[in-house]
């Protein structure tokens, strides 16, 4: 935030900090006089990982790494702000959003909270994403959803421990925890529509401490996942059915917690196809896919696009090493995508505040 915020500044673009405790908003005036605005967003935390590359740039703090190419969204922003700065080829007010705690934390909720979009006029708001699976050139923009809910689960299943020897002087939870992971791979496949998304991963299953004694409890978490607030519904209702029939039945107590994740982020039609012209003029409108799958990963612009008209793309930065994917510990971001990110955000703000 301070390296934003002294970069903004040396720019000549107004400064305002503390909003969602680290984030950082950029104001810059056209050279006209109108009072339309529009926001800019890029996402600017790293993840909770140790970094495995080598090379000169790699992270120099211990079990942080910019793993998802935020510091690259970061610096396109910076980018366009400099650009716009020195150019001011439109007429209105750009608002350059710098968020906070995207990966997991709800940055955009929080700078939501603190007044983001009363504070700063805002007419509609757009996002970018970095996407290494596509190629270097190349974007894609959905007319609609394009990232599903993230919905977390967490339960604690409790039985009653003792010798293995003797599992029928216990109540035995592990039996009980492996048959609600199995159920709850049914609930896709069986409960929801076959035309529909959706997934169920069970990603945590924690018990026991010695190989002769009978846990007391288990851990299950994971994640459900989804496009529709009706499917969305069902997930929860059906995990929460599976998990306490079952626990029920072995014999064992449930306890548990749902955490209610981020929204689907869905794109508003009519800004999805300015966004697609728009970057159409930058890379080609051949070089614009309209029909590219929505990703069942989770995106906290959701909430901005909930309060404003919007659209979200995502632009290649590819072609990617099988081990230099998103969140992996030796993902790279592309330098070689950054003038196309800062020429969409450029030309995306001198046309949305046209004179």
């Amino acid at each position: 935030s301070d390296f934003i915020a002294k970069k903004l500044e040396s720019f000549g673009v107004e400064v305002h900090r503390g909003m969602g405790k680290t984030g950082v908003v950029g104001v810059l005036r056209g050279s006209g006089d109108s009072d339309r605005g529009i926001g800019l967003r890029a996402d600017i935390d790293a993840l909770p990982m140790q970094e495995l590359n080598e090379f000169e740039h790699a992270s120099k703090i211990p079990g942080r790494m910019h793993a998802c190419g935020h510091d690259g969204h970061t610096t396109m922003l910076l980018g366009a702000a400099q650009y716009l700065s020195q150019t001011r080829n439109f007429d209105g007010t750009v608002h350059f959003i710098f968020q906070p705690a995207e990966e997991g934390g709800g940055g955009g909720l929080a700078m939501i909270k603190d007044g983001l979009f009363e504070q700063f006029n805002m007419e509609t708001v757009w996002g970018m994403h970095n996407m290494p699976q596509m190629d270097l050139g190349l974007a894609a923009v959905h007319d609609g959803v394009c990232m599903a809910s993230t919905d977390m689960f967490e339960m604690n299943i409790i039985g009653r421990g003792g010798h293995a020897a003797q599992p029928h002087m216990t109540i035995d939870p592990i039996p009980c925890g492996s048959a609600m992971v199995q159920a709850l791979q049914t609930i896709v496949g069986r409960r929801v529509s076959p035309v529909d998304s959706a997934v169920v991963s069970v990603t945590i299953f924690q018990a026991g401490t010695a190989r002769n004694v009978i846990a007391d409890s288990v851990k299950i978490a994971g994640t459900a996942r989804c496009f529709r607030p009706e499917t969305r519904k069902l997930l929860e209702e059906s995990i929460r059915e599976i998990c306490e029939s079952t626990a029920t039945a072995h014999r064992c107590k449930l306890e548990l917690d749902w955490h209610r994740g981020y929204p689907p982020t869905v794109n508003h039609a009519a800004e999805a196809g300015r966004a697609a012209n728009i970057i159409g003029d930058v890379i080609g409108a051949e070089n614009v896919d309209l029909e590219y799958e929505p990703s069942l990963g989770g995106e906290d612009f959701s909430y901005m696009l909930e309060e404003r008209p919007g659209a979200y793309i995502w632009l290649g930065s590819g072609p990617a090493a099988a081990n230099g994917m998103l969140h992996n510990a030796r993902y790279d971001f592309n330098d070689e995508a950054l003038p196309f990110g800062a020429s969409y955000w450029s030309k995306l703000v001198e046309t949305e505040l046209a004179k």
